[in-house]
């Protein structure tokens, strides 16, 4: 018995037009939408409407119905649209018998009536058994095989995040799998033959798999470490909203406004802008070695102001001693050795700007390439499961379920319901999310069917 997809959603705008000066709020906006499910038996094939609008910001406001009456409640987006934050994602498998086959009907109509979830089928291909022991072993390396690719993905994200320095949601429109956004890849998933062959035994496509996650954790780690070494190191050339101790000078201080001969030098004095008269007064009394009248102001901000004094050098010790005890912060500054920061400093930012390039594309390519192996990281762990489960010859299917966390819990108790035969012991209630090492298993509770979270938090970056 086939079972079909659960239906999406297609949006197709037509006939958009739009009179009046963009610039002007009286711009009005005329569109027709139509809205058709690929199939689906409970709702008419096609609704459309036009719609009417007045531009003030932002002309996608008025793409959308302000109202229209489909008989029922009515959720705009596909809920296969995107693979955002406060979503569970799981893939169930039940045997295909026709008590379960039953069940697995009644669930697709108790999904379209409520919307409790999005519901399609999870296509696996047919792989090589071998022995019962050998499938004990490799459930328990696939579990932890999950659990390091599922914390590499995690990392993968977060370094995206680091680097870019961009908000979450603009950091996953980068995050793509084979080209195409997430939720995509996981509705079609297509078992990629070519690079994990089925005629191989389970355990061979075990390792391939923890080879690549492997390899990837290691070079993270090691283009991370590299990248954030040339960062620091430029960071702590620039300094130039840090304090006036420390930061670079050179974009306020001239070459022209420093002395330094044989016997003379200049200092640069931070005085607070409430101590510019005492400055003033007793600048050229901090030491008797001061040039009189050589103080001037070079710079200011609302705090403070940079006053620059010449003096012979071997003075420099006395009037830096006798500038602290009267509250002045003395800065000794070599025009020469700040310009050849500046210069290392440029050289540090095109390095920084290329290793930026560099490791930005190596994280897109390989989040892609981490995430399809953890998808495909999943199916095998639904077929070992379902082997281990319901026995030979192997003969079950696969779902993958979407739901708003906040409804998770009722699906859960839907499906618990449904799937009861399987295993009349399993518990019909649910005290925690769908996650395990162990099919069916949580830590308090043990389902009937065989259940694993695709876990989105690891895309939730902090």
């Amino acid at each position: 018995m086939q079972i079909e997809s659960q239906p999406f959603l297609v949006t197709t705008w037509s006939d958009v037009t739009a009179t009046g000066d963009p610039g002007d709020s009286g711009l009005s906006v005329s569109h027709s939408v139509s809205l058709r499910w690929s199939s689906c038996s409970d709702f008419p094939n096609t609704y459309s409407w036009t719609n009417r609008g007045r531009h003030e910001d932002n002309l996608k406001t008025y793409l959308m119905p302000n109202a229209c009456s489909f008989g029922k409640d009515f959720d705009w987006r596909s809920p296969c649209e995107a693979l955002g934050v406060m979503t569970d994602l799981c893939l169930i498998s039940v045997p295909l018998d026709k008590t379960s086959l039953t069940s697995v009907e009644k669930l697709k109509r108790t999904i379209a009536k409520t919307s409790l979830a999005s519901c399609c089928k999870f296509h696996i291909p047919e792989l090589k058994v071998g022995i019962l022991d050998s499938l004990l072993s490799v459930s328990d390396d696939l579990s932890k095989l999950d659990a390091l690719t599922e914390s590499v993905i995690k990392k993968t994200c977060q370094c995206m995040k680091e680097v870019m320095e961009q908000s979450n949601d603009k950091v996953l429109e980068n995050a793509l799998a084979n080209g195409v956004d997430l939720m995509s890849y996981v509705t079609k998933f297509q078992w990629d033959k070519a690079k994990y062959p089925t005629a191989l035994p389970l355990s061979s496509l075990a390792d391939i798999i923890n080879k690549e996650v492997s390899q990837v954790e290691t070079e993270l780690k090691t283009r991370a470490a590299v990248y954030n070494s040339v960062k620091i190191s430029l960071q702590s050339l620039e300094h130039k909203d840090g304090p006036f101790q420390t930061r670079g000078l050179n974009d306020i201080i001239r070459k022209e406004d420093l002395v330094d001969s044989e016997y003379l030098t200049t200092l640069l004095v931070l005085v607070s802008r409430g101590s510019y008269l005492q400055w003033e007064r007793t600048y050229e009394s901090l030491s008797e070695f001061v040039v009189p009248r050589s103080s001037r102001k070079l710079y200011e901000d609302k705090q403070a102001g940079v006053f620059s004094v010449t003096l012979f050098k071997r003075a420099v010790c006395e009037f830096k001693a006798k500038a602290q005890e009267s509250k002045f912060t003395v800065r000794e500054y070599n025009f020469e050795l700040e310009e050849e920061k500046q210069q290392e400093m440029k050289k540090l930012s095109v390095h920084k700007k290329e290793q930026y390039g560099i490791f930005v594309r190596w994280l897109k390519m390989n989040f892609s390439e981490v995430f399809v192996t953890w998808i495909h990281l999943k199916a095998l762990r639904v077929f070992v499961e379902s082997v281990l489960r319901y026995g030979l010859p192997v003969n079950y299917q696969a779902l993958l379920l979407q739901m708003d966390r906040k409804r998770s819990k009722k699906l859960r108790e839907e499906l618990s319901s449904l799937f009861k035969h399987l295993d009349p012991t399993a518990t019909t209630t649910s005290k925690t999310d769908v996650s395990s090492d162990i099919p069916g298993i949580c830590p308090q509770e043990y389902f009937s069917y065989i259940c694993f979270q695709i876990n989105t938090n690891v895309l939730e970056i902090s």
